[in-house]
């Protein structure tokens, strides 16, 4: 018999683990549960030293930014920013920084870094290689195959899968780096709810159906995106057009739902747009059987994003019904906000 469960913060319950091991088992890694996307990326960021230097993308979740920034006004590490797609600088940053955090797909612009070329890199001894591949799901990638330390998964978002939970998620290669989130998570209280994994449990069995829809209703919306008058650019690494499409068909085994596009007549169309939709819900959440969708740059933190920049969370709904809603909105704004 092991360990007697005397008191749930020290010692986990059946449903914590029964999601570790499904999401360790996708990672290749040994995971941990926390219980919020958040609450695991400040696990991480717990083991750095007093001192430490992190190199963090540029385009990226605003809350990691806000952590880490956070963290730099309080004096315990500094902070240097990179293009996601510079990879001469993340090779650099290998070598001199504690915590090296990439995101992939980048949150919004869905650029996808080299993790290839970047992972193989010589490190900083004892230095964290983490990457969030909240937007790839571990069945797109596998960071730590790749050679990564740490892998990072939101799961209110792909694997939950149905916008009604919060929980993350740490896979590491590392039983010692294990150990220590998990002291982390019990220090600091972040234990996921016995109600939140099970729910998550439950969405991670239809990951693969999920994901397998979504994305191909994805890659069809990117496409017709890239055609309507009324858009100015359309960002989905699936397409041909996107300045890391060679690097994602390389790293990635497929290219996601989420789609990131520009429309003609700045915020105020944007904002009308997203009005205007009858089926494609204006909402902040992603990832799940529904479609959502969202101005980025109205939210604190992303200001320097173009105005008009919307966020497309592609879910499960009959595509041409998804078109339909996405056309007659895109048509209605351009008669909107053209002259005359």
């Amino acid at each position: 018999m092991g360990e007697p469960r005397t008191y749930s913060r020290s010692h986990g319950l059946p449903g914590w683990e029964a999601l570790e091991e499904i999401v360790g088992g996708l990672e290749g890694g040994i995971a941990v549960a926390f219980a919020s996307g958040m609450a695991a990326v400040a696990a991480v960021l717990d083991q750095l030293p007093t001192g430490s230097i992190i190199a963090l993308a540029d385009d990226g979740y605003q809350g990691v930014a806000g952590l880490a920034e956070a963290g730099q006004g309080r004096g315990r590490w500094s902070v240097r920013r990179i293009a996601a797609t510079d990879t001469q600088r993340w090779i650099e940053a290998c070598s001199t920084a504690d915590l090296i955090w990439l995101e992939s797909l980048s949150n919004p612009l869905l650029a996808v870094p080299d993790l290839e070329v970047i992972c193989a890199a010589p490190r900083k001894p004892g230095a964290i290689l983490a990457v969030d591949s909240t937007f790839a799901t571990p069945l797109n990638q596998r960071p730590l195959a790749l050679g990564a330390d740490v892998a990072v998964q939101s799961v209110t978002k792909f694997i939950g899968g149905h916008s009604d939970l919060l929980g993350g998620l740490v896979s590491v290669r590392a039983a010692e780096l294990g150990a220590a989130l998990r002291r982390s998570r019990e220090l600091s209280g972040a234990t996921p709810g016995t109600l939140e994994t099970f729910l998550a449990v439950r969405g991670a069995r239809t990951l693969a159906l999920r994901l397998e829809r979504a994305q191909a209703n994805a890659m069809q919306l990117a496409e017709r995106l890239a055609r309507h008058a009324q858009v100015l650019q359309t960002r989905y690494p699936g397409l041909a057009s996107h300045p890391t499409h060679a690097v994602a068909r390389r790293v990635l085994a497929g290219f996601g739902t989420i789609i990131s596009f520009d429309v003609r007549g700045g915020a105020a169309a944007a904002d009308a747009l997203c009005a205007g939709l009858r089926l494609i819900q204006h909402a902040t959440s992603l990832g799940a059987v529904e479609s959502t969708i969202e101005r980025r740059a109205r939210v604190p933190g992303q200001e320097h994003l173009p105005a008009s920049l919307l966020r497309l969370s592609v879910g499960i709904e009959a595509i041409e019904d998804l078109w339909a809603d996405l056309d007659q909105a895109l048509c209605a704004t351009g008669a909107a906000v053209r002259p005359g």
